[in-house]
């Protein structure tokens, strides 16, 4: 007898949905920490005099970091974390356990500086199941597309999650 699948005709419908917008705070001191904390030692992520001698606006994003996002009591975020990621709600979906399975940064040659304020908006883009040695997995894969205040496309975070 084969089980039901973990997906949905609900969680179907929601892929290439996107979220609501968020937005994303580029805040220098945070920058600062992110860099250290993964070993960067050039001064383009520490020092805005030095990074503006580079033809830079300001101390600029190390990869992999894209700011924080902003998270209010009468407007909380529906994310973990500090995370710039709201994907669209898919409702039935029962959690118990998560697991990062991939990050992926795809960047379009402009800078990220200190003082940003970034838009993000987040699309389911795959389901798939598997099974593994704990039983039933779900595969989620998420879109954050961020753009400047300009209205350009600036990054991609392309995220999987194992659901189990």
């Amino acid at each position: 007898m084969s089980e039901e699948s973990l997906i949905t005709d609900e969680m179907r419908a929601a892929l290439g949905k996107e979220g609501e917008p968020q937005t994303i705070e580029v805040d220098k001191t945070a920058i600062r920490w992110f860099a250290r904390a993964v070993g960067h030692t050039d001064l383009v992520f520490y020092d805005e005099a030095y990074a503006r001698s580079k033809g830079h606006r300001s101390i600029i994003c190390p990869p992999g970091f894209l700011g924080h996002a902003i998270h209010t009591p009468q407007h909380p975020a529906n994310t973990v974390g500090n995370s710039i990621r709201q994907p669209p709600d898919v409702m039935d979906l029962n959690v118990r356990r998560v697991l990062n399975g991939n990050t992926e940064f795809e960047y379009f040659g402009e800078d990220i500086c200190g003082g940003d304020v970034l838009t993000g908006v987040t699309k389911l883009t795959d389901m798939k199941e598997r099974t593994g040695a704990l039983g039933r997995m779900l595969f989620m894969t998420t879109d954050t597309l961020l753009y400047n205040a300009q209205g350009k496309l600036v990054a991609i975070e392309r995220d999987t999650g194992i659901i189990y």
